[in-house]
């Protein structure tokens, strides 16, 4: 058995099915680690719910911003934008069960035996392992239950753009989101800078990438994270792994095996 991790998908389905036949992957007894924004912008996001939603237990995905949006979308809680494309999942015969596995997901997944923490965007510099883990529970319990279309109501915004324990309700949960699914730049203490979209460079007052803030997750720990295609792949760190490199923007898909780390990729034409 092989586990792997994929970079971005965005509904990149011939892509991945073309890579993962590279690599040899066998649905039966591999797992494939999807670091989120598994659909939109691509244009097979119908087909690459299907084929993950199809590997059961050998899918391990984390939710990401498109993933949000596109709940939120289904939810009529938000229109589509110029650039989705996730109106086939919308219109799909099976789209209750598709949008059901997709908000099953987790936000983060750890594997004590691999000593690897996969999530979508990021870690705030000022949470720890067992932090990281708790304020995950705390989104996805909401996610999943009855609170779910009120929480897509009041999800979107970017404040407060620090953390606190103090924060409650609506506003402490979207802090959560918002490191999970949307960070890049932040300050030591965990503010975020949200409006930053595409270049890796700080934008002043202490604002660096997240993962080259000290840390208080373990040193030993590999984190992998998507989200950041402007990164090329690359963090010049030992255990972060940036696996988004810009496929649905013509460039890679990436797969990285998580026992040696060795990377594959297939140029894509989205």
């Amino acid at each position: 058995m092989t586990d792997y991790a994929v970079g971005d998908i965005q509904g990149c389905y011939s892509n991945l099915r073309y890579l993962l036949d590279k690599v040899g992957f066998d649905p039966d007894h591999d797992t494939l680690w999807a670091v989120g924004d598994l659909v939109n912008r691509g244009p097979e996001s119908l087909e690459t719910l299907r084929y993950l939603k199809s590997l059961k237990k050998h899918c391990i995905a984390v939710l990401g911003n498109h993933d949000l949006h596109l709940l939120a979308v289904a939810h009529g809680v938000r229109r589509t934008k110029h650039l989705d494309t996730i109106d086939t999942i919308l219109v799909a015969k099976d789209r209750d069960e598709l949008l059901d596995w997709l908000r099953h997901r987790p936000l983060i997944h750890y594997d004590k035996s691999l000593k690897t923490l996969m999530v979508h965007a990021g870690i705030p510099p000022i949470w720890d392992l067992d932090d990281t883990r708790k304020r995950a529970k705390e989104l996805e319990t909401i996610l999943q239950g009855n609170q779910y279309g009120e929480f897509l109501e009041n999800m979107y915004g970017n404040k407060p753009r620090r953390w606190s324990d103090k924060l409650k309700g609506w506003k402490r949960l979207r802090m959560i989101t918002n490191y999970f699914t949307r960070m890049r730049l932040c300050q030591a203490d965990g503010t975020l800078d949200l409006d930053m979209k595409v270049s890796i460079k700080a934008s002043g007052n202490d604002y660096a990438p997240w993962f080259q803030q000290p840390s208080r997750l373990p040193s030993e720990l590999n984190v992998i994270f998507g989200h950041w295609a402007a990164l090329e792949g690359k963090t010049d760190m030992k255990h972060i792994h940036a696996l988004d490199t810009g496929c649905v923007w013509g460039n890679h898909l990436t797969l990285m095996k998580l026992t040696n780390h060795q990377r594959f990729n297939v140029d894509c034409g989205c």
